[in-house]
């Protein structure tokens, strides 16, 4: 059975700073890309940031150079660091990992940044 545990979410000032893991199981996380992505109330879910198995990460704009996604493949979890929040980054973020032709989503954790 495949599970990814989001956790790390929370409440925090803007400007603040929050760490967000997910842990899989059930997958060859080694061989799989692993992405974190965001849905804000009213709007569609949009990519954060996706780091693949071998080769570069990529990050939407919106989040360079303040998010920084990395992974642990010995501890089957990816991480995503998040500095310099904005009330925008206000979302609950998921967890996703690819290898085709499966696609899995993690549960949602809650990122609420207040001004």
């Amino acid at each position: 059975q495949v599970q990814l545990v989001e956790s790390g979410g929370g409440l925090v000032q803007a400007g603040g700073s929050l760490r967000l893991s997910c842990v899989a199981s059930g997958i060859t996380f080694s061989r799989s890309a692993m992405a974190w992505y965001r849905r804000a109330p009213g709007k569609q879910r949009e990519l954060v940031a996706r780091i693949p198995s071998l080769g570069n990460t990529m990050y939407a704009d919106s989040v360079k150079g303040r998010f920084t996604i990395s992974r642990d493949n010995a501890k089957n979890t990816v991480y995503l660091q998040m500095n310099s929040l904005k009330p925008e980054d206000t979302a609950v973020y998921y967890c996703n990992s690819w290898a085709s032709p499966y696609d899995y989503w993690g549960q949602g954790t809650q990122v609420t940044v207040s001004s």
